[in-house]
């Protein structure tokens, strides 16, 4: 697969935005493609210790990287209007052409509780982000077009109005699902999907539908990009990349949906619960990059073509370090 490309997970819910940054300069040395950060109010557990503004990471990560870049994802839909977040994106992209990609999701109470607005279940949110994706495009289309444009939905109203900074070229906009009903409109309404790391044969199923929408669209699945974030526990010996994971990633072996829960300080009980085992089938921990390696090759051979990988632990130089050397070169591309 000639076109793969393997980037960065810059975790700002780990790492101070200015390590962050230099994290990200340090992976694209040792042969990371690009970078996607998370758009996060608040950390999953306490413990993690941090939460950056997105837009400025991602901002500082384009002076000092060359590679694409992304939030992946941000909610277009309860702290932000979307015609807020099409203005950031479209900013950042005219500042560095062709480099960035949208990555949108439906929200997360940790996240998005914070303006103290109504939550409300899973269905809501989800029209809401397709609506919000239809005024994003709308404002990117217009905009290129010397355009204004107004929007009255269900959600959100946008009185007339353009973007004033745009790129030659709009960036693409990607949706973040793990769901067959959502990605089947992700194919239809977005430019590509985003989900993360699960059985094959969930993938395959949302691969399936992502096709269907995209070609009720007119639209080539084959030619939209799928992108996967797969996180992962590496460390010198096995013993450290468990620790690893049980301290800072303890949400990865959460088995059970996690968009209502609003504190990290409720996750950090949660965490309590969390054993070893919980973290099979959903996250290698090991120390033999080979392992990891032979992992990330059966998401490639299903069909991904951007995959961004996030080392759970502290040992984020070490860890490019050997991906760089060891695991990025050997993928069968």
């Amino acid at each position: 697969m000639a076109g793969l490309t393997v980037g960065y997970a810059a975790m700002l819910e780990q790492f101070h935005p200015r390590e962050a940054v230099e994290l990200s300069a340090y992976a694209e040395q040792h042969g990371f493609s690009g970078v996607m950060a998370a758009d996060h109010f608040a950390p999953w557990v306490p413990a993690q210790g941090q939460s950056s503004f997105v837009w400025n990471v991602l901002t500082a990560v384009g002076e000092r990287t060359t590679g694409d870049m992304g939030p992946g994802v941000t909610a277009p839909t309860f702290r932000w209007h979307p015609a807020m977040v099409a203005q950031a994106s479209a900013t950042l992209a005219a500042m560095y052409p062709g480099r960035h990609w949208l990555g949108l999701g439906s929200g997360e109470a940790l996240n998005e509780h914070v303006v103290a607005g109504y939550w409300p279940e899973a269905p809501e949110r989800i029209n809401r982000m397709f609506e919000a994706i239809d005024i994003i495009n709308k404002l990117f289309s217009a905009s290129l077009a010397g355009k204004d444009v107004k929007h009255s939905g269900t959600f959100y109203k946008l009185e007339s109005t353009r973007l004033w900074t745009m790129p030659e070229v709009a960036p693409e906009i990607l949706v973040a699902t793990a769901g067959p009903v959502t990605a089947k409109r992700t194919g239809r309404h977005a430019d590509g999907i985003i989900t993360v790391g699960a059985p094959l044969e969930k993938i395959s199923g949302l691969f399936g539908k992502f096709a269907e929408g995209a070609r009720e669209a007119g639209k080539d699945p084959d030619a939209m990009p799928k992108v996967l974030q797969l996180h992962l526990s590496w460390a010198p010996t096995d013993e450290e990349a468990l620790a690893n994971a049980m301290h800072e990633w303890p949400n990865g072996g959460m088995k059970f949906p996690k968009a209502d829960i609003r504190s990290p300080f409720d996750f950090e009980q949660m965490a309590k619960l969390v054993r070893p085992e919980d973290f099979e089938g959903r996250m290698v921990i090991s120390s033999d990059p080979d392992v990891h390696r032979a992992e990330i090759q059966k998401y490639v051979d299903l069909g991904f073509d951007r995959i961004y990988l996030h080392n759970v632990g502290r040992n984020q130089r070490e860890w490019i370090e050997v991906f760089g050397r060891d695991v990025l070169p050997k993928l069968a591309r």
